[in-house]
């Protein structure tokens, strides 16, 4: 367990989740009307705007892209007032806009801190991601083996059969040779169709049944899943994936070298680090934003990774007419 930040107050726990609500809140007035860009325009701005009353020095590391790109929140942007300790932020204002705009399950708002230089500076490009809970030996998973030597590996580790593990995978036509594997060796497959990151916290929580992350997603969600597991424990593999030749140039550009690397959670995710979220739809880890006549209520979970506390937050809010 890493030693707690001195630059990550407590104060900072509770202050996160106030960030993740506000985002959640402001996403939900648009959950189901089948507009993906202007529900995370809502929370983009409302995650914004909290973070900018925070007293911190923050960076955006993890954002909404680079800044010709997304006009908030991009990569390098700056926020909190100035005043207080120097922090990296990586954030996703909401998790499963397409979740959002259809009212599905698992749409999240996101945020991972930690202190500076303590989160992968990430470009947004795919990322090749393996992931499990807690309580294997090290080493278990490994990007270099194939799927079946993986889930194998997962098996024995655990004393079961391979057709016993069940995997966690992006509903995507790019993992058709991956879920036809995993189903010829037995194995339970369940797809998600968004929301990675919610699909890799899953892992760390029996409840779900979920032994393994397999497959490609964001390299931003591959972060912030990180940070979580870091506070819960967990085991991660990742490697950045490229289409072309800019994508390998903006990788560079945020000062990644080894370009076909596989990344160790603590490598992801370094030092202590808080990370919190806030359902914005119903799903496995978090309910979503309850609108009544006057007040809202929301779903929290915030955790750190020196302390390994895990909260869950219950919020009423009141609506002002």
């Amino acid at each position: 367990m890493p030693q707690a930040s001195k630059v990550l107050d407590r104060v900072l726990v509770l202050e996160m989740v106030r960030v993740t609500e506000a985002a959640a809140i402001a996403a939900s007035t648009l959950t189901g009307r089948g507009d993906e860009k202007a529900a995370d325009a809502a929370a983009v701005e409302a995650m914004r705007a909290a973070l900018n009353e925070l007293d911190m020095d923050g960076t955006v590391v993890i954002g909404e892209g680079e800044r010709d790109e997304a006009p908030m929140l991009y990569i390098g942007e700056k926020v909190g007032t100035g005043n207080g300790p120097a922090i990296d932020i990586a954030l996703d204002p909401l998790e499963g806009t397409t979740i959002c705009a259809k009212s599905g399950p698992n749409s999240l708002a996101v945020l991972a801190i930690a202190e500076a230089g303590g989160l992968l500076n990430a470009p947004d490009v795919y990322m090749d991601k393996l992931a499990v809970g807690p309580g294997l030996p090290a080493g278990v998973i490994d990007l270099d083996r194939s799927p079946s030597q993986n889930i194998e590996a997962i098996a024995a580790a655990k004393g079961v059969r391979p057709q016993d593990i069940v995997a966690c995978v992006l509903d995507r036509p790019r993992h058709e040779a991956l879920i036809a594997e995993l189903r010829a060796l037995g194995c339970g497959v369940v797809l998600i169709g968004d929301g990675d990151v919610a699909g890799v916290i899953a892992t760390s929580d029996p409840d779900t049944t979920i032994d393994v992350y397999m497959g490609s997603g964001g390299a931003p969600e591959g972060v912030l899943a990180c940070a979580a597991l870091r506070c819960v424990g967990g085991q991660f593999k990742g490697r950045l994936l490229f289409r072309n030749d800019d994508e390998r140039a903006r990788a560079r550009k945020w000062g990644i070298e080894d370009l076909d690397r596989q990344y160790d959670l603590k490598e992801l995710a370094k030092g202590d680090c808080i990370f919190a979220a806030t359902g914005v739809t119903d799903g496995s880890l978090l309910e979503g934003v309850k609108r009544r006549r006057d007040k809202m209520t929301t779903e929290s979970v915030v955790m750190r990774a020196s302390s390994g506390t895990v909260r869950w937050v219950k919020g009423e809010h009141r609506i002002e007419r």
